[in-house]
């Protein structure tokens, strides 16, 4: 509707050039946004007091111009006025409104795409959880944002790529492997003395017996380092495949899993601390090497490598991120909990100092969960140490829930997830009341055919036998649809697409509640039936973009 908008003002702009009315020949950007009120109109623009500097003339006065030079729209609107100091108001017409549905039936599972990327490459790296223990709530709310981020972007036109970056290499891998060996020496009957630092939940337990199960003492008779080793290397293995598991339980996939080894293993790492080297970004002190991360408005300057010689988490960083941007990404973007918000500017400093532009790089933070019940923080028992696995929150209250909930508020917001809530086949329940939408408009359906009423086909429904304003209300709101999906990937917002699910749904219930879809007047059952279908293909579109299913029955 703005694109359309937009190109009347720009005929009318090239109109009053033409004819001497304006002289500039300065066409502004046309912003169009929806009035506050909408005794305002459907949408306002501030063109002529854009152009008023350049024109030399009062804005009311280029407004009127612009005005006389639209014409009637060919239907497009119903009137057009000027407002305050020179804002142009536009009413569209209630048969442009409804030609939304005719968008919204043509589309069908397409509708709210977009080419706004043009196809740029995107790499979405998100969870990233270390293979040393099962995933959190934490981690499942940053789960639900990456993929969701993904979705929006690949609707608006870009090509993504879904990537989960293993940090399998460094101490927490040692440390994992002193951990297993340490309990699988117990499952023998041996007293050990397990230090603070080492992993202790259960499931260390439950992996060190099942290597004493299969390979029984083996590993008792060999140097304590080749043991650390192995059970580094068997238990990341096996914790990793327990991630991807519960990720699939929870719908997402990953393009490429991608070992942080194996940028040690090609000398990946050593090749980016020589180009920083190169670049003179790099100098000695105290007998490590440091990357002049101020340079670029980083705090402090951060050590690559130590003075012992072992490079850093960082030095792996930096590799890492040269190596996607060689892969051809031309944006990057990190889902990160919020506490490695201080990684931000130096991070911003890794691709300054390698001459990219550090906005391509972008960061999301994703704040922490606050788990209730009935309003109370909840202390679930659980068989991995002192937190909640998204594996328990799944199981307890469906992949669905577990989604939306976490995309309700904005990542970087804390967020409270109560799981009665959750759980409850009522109007309370976010994800319900928006699901149940969808489920009731499947029912209408049913309903209407059995008593031979089906929906029209494209171009074959009476639009004049949509008379009532929440109608019309409904047809505005799902014009909104595709411009909500490109504002929430442009900002890596995927929480406005909740909003906008629960405003259609709530516009939805009202409007069922108070009239009847399926009456004695044929012609008016079929307009509404239109309607409602149009509404069910845009509700189960932005339920889809959350990884949330749209029930035909509950």
């Amino acid at each position: 509707m703005k694109q359309r908008l937009r190109k009347k003002i720009e005929q009318a702009m090239d109109a009053c050039f033409g004819s001497g009315t304006l002289n500039s020949g300065i066409v502004p950007e046309i912003v169009l946004e929806v009035p506050n009120h909408s005794d305002h109109g459907d949408f306002a623009t501030n063109a002529a007091m854009a152009m008023a500097r350049a024109e030399k003339k009062a804005p009311r006065q280029i407004a009127q111009a612009l005005i006389d030079a639209l014409g009637d729209g060919d239907g497009l609107w119903d009137k057009v006025e000027i407002a305050g100091p020179g804002f142009i108001n536009f009413f569209l017409s209630p048969r442009c409104w409804y030609g939304v549905l005719d968008d919204v039936a043509r589309a069908g599972r397409d509708y709210g795409r977009s080419t706004l990327g043009n196809g740029k490459r995107v790499q979405v790296e998100f969870v990233s959880a270390n293979p040393t223990g099962p995933l959190h709530i934490g981690h499942g709310r940053g789960a639900a944002t990456g993929d969701a981020v993904a979705a929006v972007l690949e609707w608006a036109g870009y090509s993504v790529d879904r990537e989960y970056y293993i940090n399998d290499a460094g101490n927490q891998m040692d440390t994992l492997g002193r951990s297993l060996f340490l309990r699988y020496r117990e499952s023998f009957g041996e007293a050990v003395d397990f230090p603070d630092n080492c992993y202790q939940g259960d499931y260390i337990r439950d992996i060190a017996r099942e290597v004493a199960q299969r390979d029984g003492r083996r590993y008792l008779d060999v140097p304590e380092d080749q043991a650390v080793a192995f059970f580094a290397r068997f238990g990341g293995e096996r914790i990793l495949a327990g991630i991807e598991e519960d990720l699939q339980s929870f719908g997402v996939y990953f393009n490429k899993w991608y070992s942080e080894q194996s940028l040690y293993d090609r000398g990946d790492v050593q090749r980016g601390i020589d180009l920083l080297k190169e670049r003179k970004l790099t100098y000695e002190k105290d007998g490590a090497l440091w990357f002049r991360t101020t340079d670029y408005g980083d705090d402090k300057d951060r050590v690559l490598v130590r003075s012992n010689g072992a490079t850093t988490y960082f030095a792996s960083d930096v590799a890492y991120h040269k190596e996607k941007f060689e892969r051809g990404y031309d944006l990057a973007i990190d889902v990160w909990g919020a506490d490695h918000h201080g990684y931000v500017p130096r991070m911003k400093a890794v691709l300054a100092g390698l001459g990219r532009n550090p906005e391509d790089l972008q960061i999301i933070l994703v704040q922490l969960v606050n788990l209730l019940r009935g309003g109370n923080p909840v202390a679930m028992s659980t068989r991995s140490g002192e937190f909640v696995t998204l594996r328990e929150v799944i199981d307890e209250v469906g992949r669905d829930a577990c989604r939306f909930f976490f995309l309700m508020r904005r990542s970087d917001s804390q967020l409270d997830f109560d799981l009665d809530l959750a759980k409850q086949q009522s109007n309370d329940n976010p994800v319900y009341y928006v699901q149940y939408a969808h489920a009731r408009v499947c029912s209408i359906n049913r309903n209407a055919a059995e008593q031979g009423i089906v929906a029209p086909d494209l171009g074959k429904v009476d639009f004049n036998c949509l008379q009532l304003e929440e109608e019309l209300a409904l047809a505005k709101y799902l014009a909104r649809f595709p411009e909500t999906v490109a504002g929430a990937a442009r900002d890596f917002a995927p929480h406005r697409v909740v909003f906008y699910l629960q405003e259609l749904a709530s516009q939805f219930h009202s409007y069922y509640n108070r009239h009847r879809v399926v009456s004695e007047d044929e012609n008016v059952t079929r307009a509404r039936l239109y309607l409602v279908n149009c509404i069910r293909t845009v509700l189960a579109n932005a339920l889809g973009l959350l990884g949330v299913s749209a029930p035909e029955s509950m």
